[in-house]
């Protein structure tokens, strides 16, 4: 029979995990110094820009919209429509590329400095902690108890930051005047907009009050990828093993000189580390590069005389003596496929036309006889326009082949950002195909600079059994939608 000991870890699984499987709270200390400094004033920055970028307007529309319920995406003046699928592809590449490159060129900087996940947990979400627990933090220690009140007082303000941050977040999605009008008024007018908003601020509060730096170790996938991401020449948090080693209180050997090394394992690296790892055991998949643990040994080495740099920015390729350089296939690669699809892009938003048309035939039989020698066939037209203003769209044909054109409306009037579908009954003369094949063009404006010529192959008879064959009644031009064929 196996006992449990022989199943239990020699040490964490995770740095948030104990031995026993229990929850490791972390409560790190925080070392003030320059990379600090530095990214607090970025991430008071980046917060400001969060909050102000719904409010912002670019060319009459927000600077940033996603939104997912009409199907339309705003970023910095352009529209996404559901037609521009190929643009926001090589959009999102573009941007996973440069994901890529970031990555192969300064490590997990994003993590460290820019992710929303470290921004408000760093710099919002625990100095409201120590605040109110009267402490800046005491590392992989026991927490200190708090009072009753002063536990609620915190978790009442974590309860107002969540609010805030899931208004401003859902401000992305659906606009700042929805979201103005979903908050002035009763939640009974708006149900569903109410339980989405109280879902977010729930996610909000589990995410910074319980889960925490959880988030960047068990559900971010990125940490996962640096082994395919980062080289030896990627800028990444590094201890110096050769001055650092042996670790230990300074001793003089026989011959008087110092026999440990640099580092007096004070443990203020990990008493400082957001995520509760240990920076010399080298590169982990824990570590987001935030530099806490470069502030936090560069005084201590200050007090002992010692140069600073013990931990710091560099490379694996550094650290180990090797001659150090910025270029490598992976640095050229990525700019050259960036460079290719942001070409692609330009080229595709050059050719982009203020509105979107295609031309489809209708289901069911591909053309009607009709009385008097004519054919008729049966179309549906799909406008999308794309322009800010609404617009009256006229469908017209080009030459003398067709007959007619019978509409439910014609011109066709669309509001702005909208799509709209409808019947077209095309009537030519019979003596207008050959081997049942007529092929015309339709003409579209809107007479504000908009033009397209759509060309458009009708279907027929053949030969003279179908001339003799009657043809279905005409329907009316109201349901013509209903006729036709594909």
């Amino acid at each position: 029979m196996v006992t449990s000991s022989l199943l239990e870890p020699e040490d964490r699984v995770l740095s948030t995990l104990e031995k026993d499987g229990s929850r490791r709270w972390l409560n790190p200390r925080l070392s003030s110094g320059a990379f600090l400094t530095k990214r607090r004033a970025f991430a008071y920055f980046l917060i400001v820009a969060f909050t102000l970028t719904p409010y912002i307007r670019f060319q009459g529309k927000p600077l940033i919209l996603l939104d997912i319920l009409h199907r339309k995406f705003i970023l910095f003046g352009f529209t996404f429509l559901p037609t521009d699928t190929i643009l926001l592809a090589l959009s999102l590449v573009m941007v996973l590329v440069g994901i890529f490159l970031l990555t192969a060129l300064f490590g997990r900087v994003w993590c460290g400095w820019a992710c929303p996940q470290t921004v408000y947990m760093e710099f919002v979400y625990r100095p409201i902690e120590r605040l109110f627990e009267g402490t800046r933090g005491r590392g992989g220690k026991q927490r200190k108890p708090v009072a009753g009140w002063r536990k609620a007082a915190r978790y009442a303000v974590f309860l107002l930051v969540s609010m805030y941050l899931a208004h401003t977040f859902l401000a992305y999605f659906v606009g700042v005047e929805s979201l103005a009008r979903w908050v002035t008024s009763s939640p009974f007018d708006h149900p569903i907009a109410f339980v989405v908003m109280a879902a977010t601020t729930g996610l909000m509060m589990f995410d910074f009050g319980f889960f925490r730096e959880q988030t960047c170790i068990i559900a971010c996938p990125y940490g996962r990828l640096q082994s395919a991401l980062l080289d030896r020449l990627s800028l990444i948090v590094s201890y110096d093993t050769t001055r650092g080693e042996p670790r230990g209180k300074a001793r003089k050997s026989s011959d008087g000189e110092d026999k440990a090394g640099d580092c007096v394992d004070c443990n203020l690296c990990v008493d400082t580390c957001p995520t509760g790892i240990d920076i010399r055991e080298g590169l982990q998949m824990e570590c987001i590069g935030c530099a806490q643990c470069v502030d936090a040994c560069a005084p201590v080495m200050a007090k002992l005389g010692r140069d600073a740099g013990l931990i710091r920015y560099s490379t694996q390729a550094a650290m180990d003596g090797e001659q150090v350089g910025l270029l490598r296939p992976r640095v050229v690669i990525y700019p050259l496929i960036m460079l290719v699809l942001m070409t692609a892009v330009i080229v595709l938003l050059s050719v982009k036309k203020s509105a979107d048309v295609t031309l489809l035939r209708n289901f069911g039989s591909p053309f009607t006889l009709m009385d008097g020698g004519h054919v008729s066939n049966s179309m549906r037209v799909k406008i999308t326009n794309r322009r800010e203003a609404a617009a009256a769209y006229l469908i017209e044909p080009v030459g003398g082949v067709v007959t007619r054109i019978e509409m439910a409306e014609n011109p066709l009037k669309i509001a702005p950002g909208e799509s709209r579908t409808e019947g077209v009954l095309i009537v030519v003369p019979r003596s207008a195909f050959t081997a049942g094949i007529c092929n015309i063009t339709l003409h579209i404006s809107d007479g504000s600079g908009f033009q397209q010529d759509i060309p458009c192959r009708l279907l027929g008879p053949s030969g003279s059994a179908a001339a003799s064959t009657p043809g279905p009644k005409q329907p009316p031009a109201g349901i013509i939608g209903q006729r036709g064929g594909e």
